[in-house]
């Protein structure tokens, strides 16, 4: 028999049992098998200004360790310019659907007939992968840069299609928008209109600057406190935009850690306009020497050490957000994406390895940094799939474990190669109609081969990227059986896909 003393013994213990128990799985987090997700995309950061990508010069400290535990992806892609490629990004359709080019105000203003000029919203049929996401029960927020709303959205889609010439923007400090972007009617144009919960910071602006009348000439460029931004309130602690926007993520992760979450955080950073992040490392860069293998410290000096400094400020700001998610046991059930949305900007940084920056369509402005993070999940090493940014949605679907998604989508899931599974050769594409850095035109990327077709004129340019990575020799002439199959391709996807090319163009389609 168990006396009195043995029975309050095993009381105690099932008590405490209980307690910790309840203390265990209260703590846990209740994903329904469902990984969070963490995508970090930082605006304008060129494919090797980080230090795993091989850069000797900056110093990314932490994306560093992360990428060491992380699968890196040597060959991600984006388009060259900020506009099409959050467009891509977020609906997972290519430029010709969507009608985003370029970014509309740095579009040439030419004959209306040699360019198909963009579009700067992107219209409520195209879906993002934030609505299918909310329906599977994740918690959304979007940080820091959306850029995929114009200033006065409903005249622009009222506007009949293709427009005359390029959309502008109001002068820098002029709120006279504001009103009409806080009404309903504009807000389903924002993040919280099209399946995020929280926005912060989104808006149409590009760059971080034009909430002061001076731009990029003010002391504080948009990254100094006051932000300037309507769509980010001012805090008492506000010092640094890139700082808040981190704050931000970490207090939406602790409000919303029970549940699968999704944090869609895309820095302003590091934009121009440049700003010298601090003193120190101001100093720490203008007397580092320099890396000669991308050229990166050897000219303008004085732009790309305080470039650097923003790139460090990033780099300290992912670092304390994977901090926190470790403390907090949450890093084996997240996946954290980083990238950027297209190459460096050619007036901040440099890298001698690639032709074109920011804007153009060769591999300066194309190629960025990547990798995918998920302890215990993904298995740590290189890969060289190319792969584009269209690719992410689709992703985002299969790890939330939809399978009846009816939206179009051109993209193919990243999971099998997070998986090491096979993953089928494919061709990637681009159609830029309108001029910026170069003239309207498509792109096919298939193996180690890359040819461009201008559309206005027809004219080839094919590169050997395993031999040629600086795109340096048009080697179409000699390698005339792999133009013409590429070319075939190409040709073969505009037709199909009813892709609009500017009415001048010689070609048929």
């Amino acid at each position: 028999m168990v006396n009195k003393e043995q029975g309050n013994r095993v009381r105690k213990l099932f008590f405490l049992i209980a307690i910790l128990t309840i203390g265990f799985f209260g703590c846990s987090q209740k994903t329904n098998g469902k990984p969070n997700i963490v995508f970090i995309m930082a605006d304008d950061l060129g494919w090797q200004d980080v230090g795993f990508m091989g850069s000797q010069w900056f110093e990314t400290p932490n994306l560093d360790v992360l990428a060491k535990q992380s699968l890196v992806f040597n060959q991600a892609y984006m388009y060259p310019t900020c506009s099409p490629s959050r467009a891509a990004l977020l609906t997972g359709k290519q430029s010709f659907r969507t009608q985003v080019y370029n970014v509309p105000v740095l579009e040439k203003k030419y004959a209306p007939d040699e360019n198909i000029y963009s579009r700067w919203t992107v219209g409520k049929e195209h879906d993002t992968y934030a609505n299918p996401l909310k329906e599977a029960g994740y918690k959304l927020i979007h940080l820091g840069k959306w850029h995929i709303v114009g200033p006065d959205p409903l005249s622009e889609l009222a506007l009949p299609y293709p427009f005359d010439e390029p959309l502008s923007q109001p002068p820098n400090g002029a709120l006279s928008w504001l009103k009409s972007h806080r009404s309903d009617t504009v807000q389903e144009y924002y993040p919280t209109g099209r399946g995020f919960h929280e926005n912060v910071g989104g808006t149409w602006w590009g760059d971080p600057a034009r909430g002061y009348d001076d731009g990029y000439k003010a002391p504080s460029g948009g990254y100094k406190a006051p932000f300037k931004n309507p769509f980010i309130s001012d805090k008492p602690s506000d010092e640094w935009l890139t700082d808040r926007l981190t704050d931000e993520t970490i207090n939406f992760i602790e409000r919303n850690k029970s549940q699968p979450f999704f944090v869609n955080l895309h820095y302003y950073a590091p934009h121009r306009p440049t700003v010298v992040r601090n003193s120190e490392w101001i100093e720490k860069f203008m007397d580092k020497l320099p890396d000669s293998v991308t050229g990166q410290g050897t000219e303008n000096l004085e732009e790309i050490a305080a470039y650097a400094t923003m790139v460090q400020s990033l780099d300290e700001n992912v670092g304390k957000i994977v901090k926190y998610l470790k403390e907090n046991n949450l890093l084996e059930n997240t996946l954290i994406i980083f990238t950027s949305d297209n190459g460096f900007n050619g007036l901040q940084s440099v890298n001698n390895r690639l032709r074109g920056a920011k804007g153009h369509i060769y591999e300066g402005g194309l190629r960025v940094p990547m990798f995918a993070y998920w302890k215990g999940t993904i298995t740590p090493g290189f890969t060289d799939t190319p792969i584009h940014g269209l690719d992410f949605f689709p992703t985002f679907l299969e790890l939330a474990g939809i399978d009846d998604y009816m939206g179009t989508l051109d993209g193919e899931s990243l999971v099998p190669i997070y998986q090491k599974k096979e993953f089928k050769e494919r061709p990637l594409f681009w159609h830029v109609a309108s001029t910026y850095k170069n003239p309207p035109c498509s792109i096919i990327r298939k193996g180690k081969w890359k040819l461009i077709q201008f559309v206005n004129d027809g004219k080839i340019e094919l590169y050997n990227l395993e031999e040629d990575l600086g795109e340096r020799e048009n080697c179409a002439g000699e390698n005339k059986e792999v133009a013409s199959n590429l070319l075939k391709e190409l040709t073969t996807w505009r037709k199909e896909n009813k892709v609009p090319i500017p009415a001048s163009s010689i070609l048929e389609f």
